[in-house]
């Protein structure tokens, strides 16, 4: 039963009458529903009967135990706060009593106020789990419809021009730092235009060597090259009618971008040792984690193409410029995790919204993960998180860079370098924190040493 006109109801057993009806009067006369129970075995009857909002249970009964009530009360609804009472408290018995699950542990005799101000926190806190399990639900039915998760006045921003841009077929080119939630845009875009029933596809210009991407992208011939043994289509052509979408277009040689500038202008591929174009109506999404203008003037990036793809941009924040955004995102994972059971602490989310992730989303994806498995409770506390987040320890270096008033590659390079010694110089185990393939790291690093 939950609240109604009357008040949260109150389910109070005991073996003395007297002792019942006390507690009775005294939470109807503060607005509670109160009901009795007298003896262990009655009382979870009633709670299988009448399902309670709280519980007060004392723990000595001749028939049935009040750690037997607690257990079959956490079966019946583990939202349910129990208040345990005895006249023969001890700490032992007190911390065995929370450990297993009660809300609270109050010695008789006890002050009526005293009992009033723990009956109204259980019934504060049953309210609080009650939302955030409502909230867990909104946030599986807004998983299930494809919507990035955020309530932020800047990220509603980025989702309001997205879906503004939605229903053209205008490019769209995505800049922010690695992990901020890219692809998650793109496919919401894709989701809110005219070309959702069609394909939604997408390729990582990092990872795949110059002469694999380009097959990749615009297909090749049969015999075009060494191991060609059939022809293959692109995957803009395959995204027929689609959505492309085009990440770390920032590490696109200068002969793809070529290619790719052509794409954009004639609406047509030209697959690898062919001869004839193929016409593409494919919408393309572009996303970077790079400064894109400032590698057009270094000239690593044509000015052609970069005007090409920035038609529409989009800048998505960094993590720690929506820190409100949070709770929200950790419910999420939770809720599509492996075990959606299981809740953080306090402390825990506490610690996760005060530091800056210079992962962004993905960093904070992966921790959570971890945490998930290393908890073998149902809470996960600031224990099972990474050091460098309940130390803050990794904030320094950001904020150090930021000091410099850097550019997103300086800004990237730093963290790169706090990843690779976090891992102990594990390039492989440093590239899955990054969320990045390790060719492309190696790729990166290679870059940073030259420009050292």
């Amino acid at each position: 039963m939950t609240a109604n006109a009357a008040g949260p109801s109150v389910l109070i057993i005991d073996d003395e009458q007297g002792i019942l009806e006390v507690i009775r009067m005294l939470l109807t006369n503060n607005g509670f529903t109160a009901h009795i129970a007298r003896g262990g075995r009655v009382g979870i009857e009633q709670i299988e009967a009448i399902g309670p909002d709280i519980i007060i249970s004392d723990i000595r009964m001749p028939d049935v135990s009040g750690a037997e009530v607690l257990s079959a009360a956490r079966a019946a609804n583990p939202e349910t706060p129990v208040i345990l009472m005895t006249a023969q408290a001890t700490l032992q018995s007190a911390m065995h009593a929370v450990n297993e699950g009660a809300f609270y542990y109050i010695q008789k005799p006890f002050r009526n106020d005293e009992l009033l101000a723990i009956v109204h926190r259980a019934a504060e806190h049953r309210a609080l789990r009650v939302e955030n399990r409502t909230l867990r639900q909104e946030i599986r039915k807004r998983d299930r419809e494809n919507l990035p998760i955020g309530q932020s006045a800047n990220w509603l921003a980025v989702l309001q021009l997205a879906a503004t841009v939605a229903p053209t077929d205008s490019t769209v080119l995505l800049q922010g730092e690695s992990g901020t939630g890219k692809e998650v845009v793109a496919r919401y875009i894709h989701e809110m235009s005219g070309r959702t029933a069609k394909p939604f596809l997408s390729v990582n210009c990092g990872a795949l060597p110059e002469s694999l991407l380009e097959s990749e992208l615009f297909g090749h011939v049969k015999g075009s090259f060494t191991g060609a043994v059939r022809d293959k289509t692109g995957l803009i052509a395959a995204a027929m009618g689609g959505t492309f979408f085009l990440d770390e277009v920032g590490e696109m040689t200068p002969a793809t971008q070529v290619k790719l500038l052509r794409t954009l202008q004639q609406r047509e591929v030209l697959p690898v040792g062919a001869t004839e174009p193929v016409p593409v109506d494919a919408r393309i999404i572009a996303a970077t984690n790079r400064d894109l203008e400032r590698d057009v003037k270094t000239g690593q990036f044509r000015s052609d193409l970069y005007y090409r793809l920035n038609v529409i941009a989009i800048h998505l924040p960094p993590l720690r410029q929506r820190r409100e955004d949070i709770p929200l995102l950790v419910d999420a994972f939770l809720a599509r995790g492996k075990d959606p059971s299981k809740t953080v602490s306090a402390d825990a989310m506490s610690a996760m919204c005060e530091y800056d992730w210079p992962g962004n989303v993905r960093e904070l994806e992966n921790a959570l993960e971890r945490a998930t498995i290393v908890t073998n409770g149902a809470v996960i506390s600031p224990d099972a998180l990474p050091e460098r987040v309940t130390s803050r320890s990794g904030e320094h270096l950001v904020r150090d860079v930021e000091r410099l008033d850097p550019t997103l590659d300086m800004i990237e390079r730093a963290y790169i370098k706090w990843v690779l010694e976090s891992n102990s110089g594990n390039k492989t185990r440093a590239a899955e924190v990054l969320g990045i393939d390790p060719s492309t790291l190696h790729r990166k690093l290679q870059k940073m040493e030259g420009s050292a």
